[in-house]
C-alpha cells in the first residue's frame, strides 16, 4: 500500500506558484483510501496552500496534533470552520500553559483556543498518550520516553510566565509510518528528540531498519554538542531519507545536508513523498 505525505503548511514555500509558509507545520497523510491531518500550522496558510494544492480538507476525517503549540495547533479553529467536525487525536496534556522566554522576553506559545471552543466548532477529542494506530500501518508515537543522555529540549520553555517550571513538552508525540523499506518517520517538532522518538518506534514497531525522518528537528535551540550527538546517531541508522523542515534551524539543516548528502532534501510547503 502506497503512503502519501504532502506538506501543507510549513516555514518556506516551494517551487509550487501562490503558497505561502509560515512559522508552523501541517502535513496531509494518505494511506490508501484513508488519510488524517497532522497538525494543523500556526492558522494563516493552511486553507489557502490547501486550495492552492487542489486538497479538499472536508474529506479528512481526523486530525492529529504532535503537541499543545500555537503553531502546530493554530490552524484548527481555520480548518473546523471551513471543512466541518472532525476528530482530534492528542495527548492529554495539550491543552497545557505553555510560554517561552528567550532574551529577558516571554510570550505565550501554547494552543490559543479553548477546548471548550473547539469543542463547539465540531472538534471531538480523542486523548491518549499510547502508542497506537491511526491508519492501517501509521502510528502514533503517544509519550516518548526521554532516554539518551544529549537531547535536552529546549532550554526557553516554561509551564509559567516566570520561567520557574520548565515545559519539557511531555505530550509531544510523532507518526510512525511502516513502508516496505523501513520506518518512515514524520515529526513536528520533535521535542523529545529524534533518537528517542527512533528508538521508541523500532521498538514498538518491532521494525529495526529506518527509512527516514521528515518534518521538524527542534535542533534550532538546541547546543552544539547535542546537534553533534545527534547527527551522530542518527548516521548509524543508514538513513536513505532525510527532509528536515519547521524548527530544525538552518545551521543543523546544513550540517543534515552535508552529512547525508544522497538522501537530503529540505521540506518546505507542496513537498511530496510518496513511499510503499
Amino acid at each position: 500500500m502506497s503512503c502519501r505525505i504532502r506538506i501543507l503548511c510549513d516555514n518556506s514555500a516551494g517551487a509550487l506558484s501562490g503558497t505561502l509558509g509560515e512559522h508552523g507545520f501541517a502535513a496531509l497523510v494518505q494511506q490508501g483510501d484513508e488519510s488524517l491531518l497532522f497538525d494543523t500550522g500556526a492558522g494563516q496558510t493552511l486553507l489557502h496552500n490547501a486550495q492552492r494544492m487542489n486538497v479538499d480538507l472536508r474529506c479528512v476525517e481526523q486530525v492529529v496534533l504532535s503537541h499543545g503549540h500555537h503553531d502546530h495547533a493554530g490552524g484548527l479553529w481555520p480548518l473546523l470552520q471551513a471543512a466541518g467536525p472532525k476528530k482530534v487525536l492528542a495527548h492529554p496534556d495539550v491543552f497545557a500553559s505553555r510560554y517561552v522566554l528567550r532574551e529577558g522576553s516571554a510570550r505565550s506559545v501554547g494552543i490559543p483556543y479553548s477546548e471548550e471552543f473547539l469543542a463547539g466548532l465540531g472538534a471531538s477529542f480523542s486523548y491518549g498518550d499510547a502508542f497506537r494506530e491511526v491508519l492501517p500501518g501509521v502510528f502514533l508515537t503517544g509519550e516518548v520516553p526521554r532516554r539518551t543522555s544529549f537531547e535536552e529540549g529546549d532550554a526557553g520553555l516554561f509551564c509559567d510566565l516566570a520561567g520557574c517550571r520548565r515545559d519539557t513538552v511531555l505530550d509531544d508525540q510523532s507518526l510512525v509510518i511502516v513502508t516496505g523499506k523501513g520506518l518512515l518517520l514524520l515529526l513536528g517538532c520533535c521535542h523529545a528528540g529524534v533518537v528517542n522518538t527512533l528508538e521508541l518506534a523500532r521498538e514498538k514497531t518491532g521494525v529495526g531498519e529506518v527509512y527516514g525522518v521528515v518534518g521538524g528537528c527542534h535542533l534550532a535551540f538546541s547546543s552544539q554538542p547535542q546537534i553533534d550527538a545527534t547527527i551522530k546517531a542518527l548516521k548509524k541508522y543508514g538513513l536513505k531519507k532525510v527532509s528536515p523542515g519547521h524548527c530544525t534551524g538552518f545551521h543543523a539543516a546544513a550540517r543534515l545536508a552535508h552529512e547525508f548528502p544522497g538522501g537530503f532534501k529540505p521540506l518546505q510547503v507542496g513537498y511530496l513523498l510518496e513511499v510503499e
